[in-house]
């Protein structure tokens, strides 16, 4: 009694070993301490209590309507989407087949063997005659293995990360086809624009040439300032049929992501857009919880550290059980009698000692590899961060950049008035009037442009922050 009792206890001591052992070889997941910087956005502009623009829908910040419908036919039809769901479908599998190996292997079917004997071995010499042999049986197979060390359990959680890995980089496709649709949509109402201004510009030249053309007549210029005028307005139109290349161009992008044949883009006009963003950037914490592209990284740094546990697990013995039980018979008509069954159980403990280096060389590997995977993601950290700031000084910089170009655009509008006013009275050089045309369009060019920056920075600046998935 006293020895049955001491054997109880001592398999409860080795079980109770067993599992503080398994406690000590895996490790759970914590983000790095050291991952986040509060500094990453390089701006003074983050109160504590503020929402980031990111939690925003796309609805809410490209309110055009004409652009909200080229964005959802996108996201409808766009291939990198549809890739991107087979990803995820194609995860989705093997993280169920993960969850599947704590279960035994079972395996049940007829089977029917034929056996005759050689007369030239020992045994067959002894017999002194072939015989011949029919065995009929139906067998069922199971084998099951212990997860004691966590194996199965870090395949699984590693699993689980590569399939929320996909579900992030879908996000991020999303995200970036959505910026993709509204920056390109933003460039080509700019490309509207400064077709506007040219087309106006060739006007104004057209009558500049016209009233040069008087004023040789008259004596007061020469034919120098004729061929001058006439360049400008053959620059003008040259440009024009540049815009006008650039534009079906852009069109046909459009076209591309939207996973459609190329074709004219519907749509409205720069200065109609209501494209207002709050600054109100919140923690640079937020780029974890809302920024697809990080949160990817951080899944696949999860990923390979339960890879590293499940390396670290083979180092230990594995305990397997099998077992098989069905019915044979060398008679068919006696199969399913009950002295036909037979049963088989075997369990055993395997301890890896000589295998080559190969699981010791696996989890080199994974560790090799865990580190790899951290430095990605501090590594997509900083370029979120670095992204961010970049778009938040250009948003932040284009209105008083814009207002600037209005006022030259103004001066120089006042300076062909005034020159042109001036020749007409003979006491100007008409050179002065061609520059300063030159000079207003090329202002009225760049405000078109910067308009057009803004709105990209604006854009960039969500999809930066995580925005665009939602």
């Amino acid at each position: 009694m006293i020895i049955k009792t001491s054997y109880k206890h001592l398999v409860f001591l080795l079980l109770a070993a067993v599992l503080l052992n398994s406690c000590k070889i895996r490790q759970g997941y914590e983000r790095p301490k050291d991952i986040v910087d509060e500094k990453l956005y390089r701006t003074d502009l983050l109160p504590k209590d503020s929402t980031s623009i990111a939690q925003l829908s796309w609805k809410e910040i490209f309110t055009d309507a004409v652009l909200q419908k080229h964005i959802s036919k996108a996201l409808e039809n766009n291939l990198d989407i549809r890739i991107a769901l087979q990803n995820i479908a194609s995860a989705e599998a093997y993280l169920k087949q993960s969850k599947a190996a704590y279960t035994p292997t079972l395996t049940v079917g007829p089977g029917y063997t034929f056996q005759t004997q050689s007369l030239n071995t020992q045994f067959g010499q002894i017999i002194g005659e072939r015989r011949y042999v029919n065995q009929f049986d139906v067998t069922a197979n199971l084998s099951w293995e212990a997860d004691i060390w966590g194996k199965l359990k870090g395949q699984q959680k590693a699993q689980m990360a590569t399939y929320l890995g996909t579900v992030a980089a879908h996000q991020a496709v999303k995200s970036s086809l959505v910026a993709s649709v509204a920056t390109a949509y933003y460039q080509l109402l700019s490309l509207d624009e400064q077709k506007k201004i040219i087309q106006n510009t060739i006007e104004v030249r057209k009558k500049n040439l016209e009233t040069t053309q008087a004023l040789k007549t008259a004596g007061t210029l020469t034919e120098v300032a004729v061929q001058q005028s006439e360049a400008l307005v053959y620059n003008a139109e040259a440009s024009l049929i540049s815009l006008d290349v650039q534009i079906q161009i852009l069109e046909n992008t459009i076209s591309l992501i939207m996973g459609e044949p190329s074709h004219s883009i519907e749509r409205t006009n720069l200065s109609s857009q209501n494209f207002n963003l709050k600054t109100d950037l919140g923690y640079p914490i937020s780029l974890l919880a809302n920024r697809p592209d990080v949160k990817q990284a951080e899944f696949n740094l999860m990923n390979t550290l339960e890879l590293t546990n499940s390396a670290k697990a083979q180092f230990y013995p594995t305990l397997k059980i099998t077992g098989n039980t069905g019915l044979q018979s060398v008679d068919i008509d006696h199969l399913f009698s009950g002295n036909s069954l037979f049963a088989t159980l075997v369990a055993g403990l395997a301890q890896p000692i000589l295998n080559k280096r190969q699981i010791k060389t696996n989890y080199e590997v994974s560790l090799a590899n865990q580190e790899k995977a951290y430095l990605a993601f501090r590594k997509s950290i900083l370029n979120a961060g670095n992204e961010v700031s970049d778009a938040l000084k250009m948003y932040n910089a284009q209105d008083q950049f814009i207002a600037l170009k209005k006022k030259e655009m103004l001066a120089y509008k006042k300076s062909v008035e005034y020159s042109q006013e001036l020749v007409n009275y003979g006491m100007a050089n008409y050179i002065e009037v061609l520059n300063a045309n030159v000079n207003q369009l090329s202002a009225e060019i760049n405000i078109a442009n910067a308009e057009y920056v803004k709105l990209q920075a604006g854009v960039e600046l969500y999809r930066a922050l995580g925005g665009g998935w939602k």
